[in-house]
């Protein structure tokens, strides 16, 4: 079937919308910072956060406790405890009872008009991305471009959701941001008018294999982003506790602690992992099927492999006593700095049967 221009250039025109309110949204999270006020939490939730800092307090020292932890710092607002037992350590990042749309109005105007803008410009990129697959007749995914911004799509609303769902309203500025650069720079260097496949990705395994490689790739983007955030805590309230820093900055009060950006980081890269091993897999699959063969040693494969194994030695780090924190973020880290070469260098500039991007 021919490509629709037109419905094209829709997708485009609901791109740069969503770019836009996406920059919107960020200059909203960095008003929150400048001008928020916190939320009045009420006397019982005062009184079950103070319990949760006497119980991690109690564990400083004992066996099994998490490394790299901390000066306490403000969580998600409305952070509420989850009780497992007596003897068990609190979930520093519970799901809270509130309601979402009540946490959102307790947050304040800034984080209610970030959220609004965050949603609707969720909304525009998912228009965007599905007009464009309309346009092509196809899974819209068969460049660089389209996969960058259907993975920023991933992204943005896989961390939508852990916004509301750990009222992390603090992480929004940084997160947003990132995509607003990367959609940046994917629409004015890397801008690629829709088009027909080349003939290798005719199949039905583009919509399977490259869908979850979008998928993994959107959720680690924000593990890599809660990874930098992590580590610029870390050194914050390392230099605070040397006499290289004076304590009380602003932006490290109203970030969720140590602790609390350590779960979630983790709890992201779980959750994205198998999604990413499922990608390789169904890979395979459609290599035997292609090529004849499962495995050829592509650099594209290859690399995707080395992916692999780092992101696992990272959740083998973060398991293991005297691995979490600092040194595992930096494991978790060097996971996606080797996704990022094998998109950006190695499937543009290294010949092999992969060579799809699209990017003159």
């Amino acid at each position: 079937m021919p490509v629709n221009l037109a419905l094209g250039h829709v997708s485009n025109d609901f791109l740069i919308a969503a770019l836009f309110l996406y920059s919107l949204s960020v200059v909203a999270f960095a008003g929150d910072f400048a001008f928020g006020r916190p939320r009045r939490a009420d006397p019982a939730v005062r009184v079950l956060r103070a319990q949760e800092r006497a119980a991690a307090l109690a564990t400083v020292g004992v066996a099994g406790a998490p490394a790299g932890g901390g000066p306490a710092g403000n969580g998600p607002a409305g952070s509420g405890p989850a009780s497992s037992g007596p003897a068990a350590v609190p979930d520093s990042m519970p799901e809270v009872a509130v309601p979402p749309l009540r946490a959102i109005g307790q947050a304040g105007r800034w984080i209610q008009a970030a959220m609004a803008l965050s949603a609707t410009a969720v909304v525009a990129h998912i228009v965007a991305v599905v007009t464009r697959g309309l346009a092509v007749h196809r899974a819209p995914w068969g460049n660089m471009y389209e996969f960058v911004t259907a993975l920023t799509c991933v992204a943005a609303l896989f961390f939508l959701v852990v916004m509301i769902r750990y009222r992390a309203w603090a992480l929004g500025v940084f997160v947003m941001g990132a995509v607003v650069v990367v959609l940046g720079l994917a629409e004015t260097l890397i801008y690629t008018t829709a088009g027909q496949l080349v003939p290798a990705l005719q199949s039905y395994w583009l919509d399977i294999h490259v869908t979850a490689m979008t998928l993994a790739c959107g959720i680690f983007f924000v593990a890599a982003v809660l990874g930098v955030v992590y580590l610029a805590a870390d050194r914050y309230h390392r230099r605070v506790e040397a006499g290289r820093a004076e304590p009380g900055n602003g932006i490290m009060r109203r970030l969720p602690t140590l602790e609390q950006l350590d779960r979630l980081t983790y709890r992201t890269v779980v959750f994205g992992f198998p999604v990413w091993t499922f990608g390789v897999i169904a890979g395979a699959i459609w290599a035997d099927q292609a090529w004849g063969r499962y495995w050829g040693w592509d650099p594209v494969e290859t690399w995707a492999f080395i992916t692999w194994v780092v992101y696992a030695a990272f959740l083998h780090a973060r398991a293991t006593a005297g691995w979490r924190g600092r040194r595992a973020h930096y494991i978790q880290l060097l996971g996606f700095a080797s996704l990022t070469f094998n998109v950006l260098v190695v499937q543009v500039f290294i010949a092999g049967l992969h060579s799809y991007a699209g990017v003159s």
